[in-house]
């Protein structure tokens, strides 16, 4: 569990690489001019305004978090799927055969056998049968019908499919993520507080799961007088990450907290810019498995940055 990112069960897109220009300069002990200050400033806005847009454009895409549709637990032996309301594997009315076929578990080993005529494929062939690699394995095999597109997925014990609609009324329906105003203050230079050892940190998920990751340290910054503190995961080197809730959450924002993206430590200084948080996978569908801020990085501030709340979520 390297960071934020990966944990998430999709890349996301991250800030800019450029966004740490400023935090080079803040950490080199150089003066910048005044005009030297404003052409940073409005570069640092045009990649936020840039990021926020990739960030819509991803969840316009057709496998994006908004074309989930469902999500089904499988049972040990023979798990039918298609549209039928008595399929282990319940499949969009309309968008499949009553019965498609059979997805048989043995132990954490899943294979496909497909009714004849149901039109399932893989990679554009036609698939009889088969096994199917979960995503925990790296690329999942994914199997698709129509419009739709399935995967088999794994979480600790649980084994599941995940089905995706390219059509999908919600990703249809899209408009685009609500952003706070871009604000400077928002945009901080944090210290980094190594951990040696590198520290657990328990990270649960929203089916109540909890995994273990190593904290490389700590980003400590302060804010209206106060320090706060985040524990940190990735990598010091090639970029860090961390989930983070506040007092803004469950009302302005995702109630269970948001994701940061922070970038390489550089002279042991970080850029905090709150303004590129986002929205866990669970802000837009009920059919994610997302991971949870750990305990010690709940906020008692208010973030009035980043990504507001979108739907309703997760329950």
């Amino acid at each position: 569990m390297p960071s934020a990112a990966s944990i998430s069960g999709r890349p996301v897109v991250r800030p800019l690489a450029a966004l740490l220009a400023a935090a080079l300069l803040a950490t080199s002990g150089l003066p910048a001019s005044a005009s030297e200050a404003e052409s940073d400033g409005a570069s640092w806005v045009h990649k936020v305004e840039t990021w926020q847009k990739d960030r819509n454009a991803s969840l316009l895409e057709e496998d994006s978090w908004l074309s989930l549709v469902g999500l089904f637990w499988l049972h040990e032996g023979e798990n039918p799927f298609g549209s039928d309301a008595g399929n282990v594997v319940i499949l969009p009315e309309g968008k499949a055969p009553a019965v498609a076929g059979v997805l048989l578990r043995e132990g954490n080993a899943v294979r496909v056998r497909v009714a004849p005529g149901a039109g399932v494929t893989s990679g554009g062939e036609p698939v009889t049968e088969q096994a199917l690699t979960p995503d925990s394995a790296g690329e999942p095999t994914v199997l698709e019908l129509g419009t739709l597109s399935f995967y088999v997925i794994v979480r600790g014990d649980r084994i599941g499919v995940r089905i995706k609609d390219k059509e999908s009324p919600v990703r249809k329906a899209f408009h685009g993520i609500d952003f706070y105003p871009i604000q400077a203050a928002w945009r901080i230079d944090a210290r980094f507080e190594p951990y040696d050892p590198p520290k657990k940190v328990a990270i649960p998920n929203v089916l109540g799961q909890v995994t273990e990751a190593d904290s490389p340290g700590a980003v400590v910054f302060e804010r209206d007088g106060k320090t706060y503190r985040l524990d940190a995961l990735g990598s010091v080197k090639d970029g860090l990450d961390t989930l983070f809730a506040d007092t803004t959450n469950g009302h302005e924002t995702y109630g269970a907290g948001r994701f940061l993206d922070l970038g390489p430590v550089v002279n042991g200084r970080v850029e905090v810019d709150f303004n590129t948080a986002y929205n866990p996978p669970c802000a837009f569908t009920a059919f994610a498995t997302c991971p949870l801020p750990p305990k010690d990085n709940k906020l008692t501030l208010a973030v009035t940055a980043g990504e507001r709340k979108f739907g309703e979520g997760h329950p």
